[in-house]
């Protein structure tokens, strides 16, 4: 088996080496939402309408705070998005239970399988990609991942194992 050190130093990277992750990353993400985004244009919604009912399913009874700071998007820019996903029934709000000027957000049954049928594509492909890549690789791919995230959200993804 190959030395994984072996390949470029990370200390010299070239300038192509560095354009190309950047680009890999923009084909990936661009295959990674297409699915879903063709999902979502049916009944009328977009991409951010995807990230705000993935993260209410991922934590549910999440607050709109917290949801904020996950997204980093203004106030405004959520509301629109969460007055679509709570008229079209994807998304519950309620009052916080210590405070009632919270507001917690869940999945209805109907976002749950919203939210089911666009990350189904989704697990597959990064399924079948960790399949190919073998265990290293996943881990050195998880690696990469949060060194490009800000540190302060690093410590949201502890190691495998330990969850």
């Amino acid at each position: 088996m190959a030395d994984i050190k072996s390949g470029p130093n990370p200390l010299f990277l070239r300038e192509e080496d560095l354009r190309q992750g950047i680009e890999l990353l923009f084909y990936a993400y661009r295959d990674f939402t297409a699915e879903p985004d063709a999902m979502l244009a049916k009944i009328g919604l977009g991409r951010a309408h995807h990230r705000v009912v993935y993260f209410v399913g991922r934590y549910p009874s999440i607050t709109v705070t917290e949801l904020l700071g996950i997204l980093q998007i203004t106030k405004q820019s959520l509301s629109r998005v969460l007055s679509d996903l709570v008229e079209q029934e994807y998304i519950a709000q309620r009052p916080g239970t210590k405070d009632r000027r919270q507001r917690l957000l869940t999945l209805t049954e109907k976002g749950v399988e919203l939210e089911r049928a666009l990350s189904d594509a989704q697990r597959a492909r990064i399924a079948q990609a960790y399949r190919a890549a073998g265990a290293a690789s996943v881990e050195g791919f998880r690696t990469v991942m949060l060194g490009i995230i800000d540190p302060e959200d690093r410590a949201k993804f502890p190691p495998p194992g330990k969850r």
